[in-house]
Order: C-alpha cells, then sequence, then structure tokens
C-alpha cells in the first residue's frame, strides 16, 4: 500500500439530502424536485447551518438554499453528484458510491405483494398476512397494530423503494422468531423472478431492533477492495446492512443521527489507517418520507453542530467527504426518494485553497478517490478527484 495522502478519510452520507432535481429526474416523475431548496423555503431564511455553510454547501447551488448565502471563501471544495444507476433507493446510491453502479432496477410493488409471495411466508410462519400496501410504518401500525396484537399475524407494507417490511409487536412475536422469517423472505425475493433490495424487521415496542436483511452486493465493491488491500474499515449507521457485512472491518449500529455522531466521534479518537464511512439516516426515515420540511431543518441544524465537533477534531492528515445517497424532499409530491444531485463536500485542515469540483458524473467517483487515496485498485468506474484537493 503506498504512503495515503490522507491517512483516515471520514465519509458522512447525510441520508435523502438531495439538492435539485437530476438530469433523468423525469424518468422519475420527480421534476421540481430539491431537498434543500424546499427545506430552506420553509425556514423563511432561518435555517442556520453555518458549519456547512462554510464547507461551501449553498455555493455548490446555481440558487443559493434560503437564509444559506454563498461564501466567498469556503473551507473547502464543493460540488455535486450524479446517479447513473437505474433506481433512487439507498442500496442503489451506496452502491454506486462504492463503484458498484445498479444497472437494473429492483423490483418494487405500488400495487402491494403477488400472492405467491405472501403464501410461502404464510406457510413457513404458520401466521397470516394483513396489510400488504404501500404505506407508511406509523400509519399501517397505527391502524392494523391492534389487531396483530390479538390475532399474532404479520404486517407486511412497503413503499416507493425495493423494501418489503414486517411490522411485529415484540410482545406477540419474539425477536428472533420475526428475524427468522424475514430470513426467509429474503430468500424469496433474490432474483431472478423477484428482486427486492432489502426486507426490514420492524418491532414496533423496540424500534431500536429494526434490522434490515439486504440483497447480497453482485458484485467486488470498494470496501471489498479497501479491506482486502489491508486499509482499516468502518462502517457507521445503516452500511453494515446496505453492504451486508461485506468490507467492514469494524461496525456499529445508530439508533439516530445524533447517535451517529457519537460513533463517528468514537472513531474519530482511534488511531487508525482507512476509511470510515458512515449513514445518518433520520434525514429520510423521520422526515423525509413523512413530508415533513420543519423536522428535515431541525435534523439539519442538529447534525451541523454536532459536524462542529467533527471540524475541530481534525487531523491534518484527514479528510473529510460529505454527501448523500438521493433525495427525500419533504416539499415535493408523494412520500418516496426524489432523483436529485447530491452535495459533495471536501475538507481537510492540512488544504491551503478552495474550489468547485463541478458536477461528477457518477456516485463512483467518490469511491474512486478513496481508493485513490490508499493506492487500491478497483472497479474501473469513476473518476477519483483527490488530485483536486490542495
Amino acid at each position: 500500500m503506498k504512503t495515503a495522502k490522507y491517512k483516515r478519510i471520514f465519509g458522512i452520507v447525510m441520508d435523502s439530502v438531495g439538492t435539485g432535481e437530476a438530469p433523468d429526474a423525469a424518468k422519475f416523475d420527480d421534476v421540481g424536485s430539491d431537498t434543500l431548496g424546499h427545506v430552506g423555503e420553509a425556514y423563511h431564511g432561518k435555517l442556520a447551518i453555518p458549519n456547512l455553510q462554510k464547507l461551501g454547501i449553498s455555493n455548490l447551488r446555481q440558487t443559493p438554499i434560503q437564509g444559506v448565502d454563498k461564501v466567498t471563501s469556503p473551507i473547502g471544495y464543493y460540488g455535486k453528484m450524479q446517479e447513473t444507476s437505474a433506481g433512487k433507493d439507498s442500496m442503489d446510491g451506496h452502491w454506486e458510491m462504492m463503484g458498484l453502479p445498479v444497472q437494473k432496477p429492483l423490483d418494487t410493488f405500488p400495487n402491494g405483494f403477488p400472492a405467491e409471495i405472501l403464501q410461502k411466508i404464510e406457510a413457513f410462519s404458520g401466521r397470516k398476512v394483513i396489510g400488504n400496501r404501500p404505506e407508511s410504518g406509523t400509519k399501517i401500525i397505527a391502524e392494523l397494530g391492534e389487531q396483530q396484537m390479538k390475532t399474532g399475524d404479520l404486517i407486511i407494507y412497503t413503499s416507493g423503494d425495493s423494501v418489503l417490511q414486517i411490522a411485529a409487536h415484540e410482545d406477540v412475536i419474539p425477536l428472533q422468531e420475526l428475524y427468522k422469517i424475514c430470513e426467509y423472505a429474503r430468500t424469496l425475493v433474490n432474483g431472478p423472478d423477484y428482486t427486492i433490495g432489502r426486507i426490514i424487521a420492524r418491532p414496533y415496542v423496540g424500534p431500536a431492533n429494526r434490522h434490515d436483511f439486504t440483497l447480497e452486493p453482485t458484485g467486488t465493491t470498494d470496501l471489498d477492495y479497501l479491506q482486502k488491500a489491508g486499509v482499516h474499515t468502518v462502517g457507521i449507521g445503516k452500511i453494515n446492512d446496505i453492504f451486508s457485512g461485506h468490507g467492514i472491518d469494524e461496525g456499529y449500529h445508530n439508533e439516530s443521527n445524533m447517535d451517529g455522531m457519537d460513533h463517528v466521534d468514537h472513531v474519530m479518537a482511534e488511531d487508525f489507517t482507512g476509511f470510515c464511512f458512515t449513514n445518518l439516516v433520520d434525514f429520510d426515515a423521520m422526515y423525509g418520507h413523512r413530508r415533513n420540511p420543519i423536522g428535515f431543518g431541525e435534523a439539519l441544524m442538529d447534525f451541523d453542530k454536532r459536524l462542529g465537533t467533527v471540524l475541530k477534531n481534525l487531523k491534518d492528515d484527514d479528510l473529510l467527504l460529505i454527501t448523500a445517497d438521493h433525495g427525500n424532499d419533504p416539499g415535493f409530491k408523494g412520500s418516496d426518494h426524489t432523483r436529485e444531485l447530491v452535495p459533495l463536500l471536501a475538507y481537510s485542515p492540512s488544504m491551503t485553497t478552495s474550489g468547485s469540483l463541478g458536477v461528477r458524473q457518477t456516485f463512483a467517483d467518490f469511491g474512486a478517490t478513496v481508493l485513490d487515496n490508499f493506492g487500491v485498485t478497483g472497479n474501473p468506474v469513476g473518476s477519483s478527484f483527490l488530485t483536486d484537493l490542495k
């Protein structure tokens, strides 16, 4: 392994924090989406994110976020990334960041799941399935939770994403039984007839016990290449689930964005050479899908405060990369992810200048830069911007 330009790289994914419609937004019926823009509008100029602001969060936009001015001299580099994957799910975005764009759309179920899948789950579990429609977890549990507790049925539902979610009260269906049912469901939808990105166990006494059973990566990712080369890899939040544990040396489960930032602070205090990859999901799960721009803005401001600690604790040979995996515009129609460009912010205390990284043509540029830093060869997708960081 070559001598790395940066000893440690910290990548933070602000899950769903898009920055305006992507060039192919029309294919997804997402023309007009702009997560950051609409959150700023909801705050009428009072959105306070000073750390993201000085990193250039408005500089990368043609129209600044309302209340978040462009700065004359950002402290680092800023740009945007465009997704090439077939879908706009978290798995698509993260896999592409790690050099594995998803070429074939995963299956979604706007009219509920086919009977053949549900019948097999019922036969395996010995329990009846209820629900079976696209819905928010909060709403469908409020509607069917009492019935589920009386009967022991399984509440199965989906969303605009490629997910099959199974909800049950922990006192009625023990966690290990629910997980076993989800593991079986996972075997039913690995292709070729149906390919679903995530099976999600949704116990609704202990939300911290949610567990994602994800599709195994269909190829080698940048995390695998880093690990094989002896570069230490850390996954915080959904990262371990999204990659089914592949390529991760050290993993941390998040209960919230703030819990995730606690884990980031913990890892920053460790002495290692490698890559720490973090996902903060509250923006998406708590506020984007629920179309709550005020809550979304509060989460951004809370993150920005914790970002101040990260900036303070970065060492001269550390690199911080901040981005997102898709949009989920709380000011847009529907309740699904939105096809947007995503922010790209890069900073190290050792930087002597700042500037634009432009619009990157694939999320894979993110991982290509990490690989380039550690002298590791990966998949032939993506272009490193490492030499642009000065």
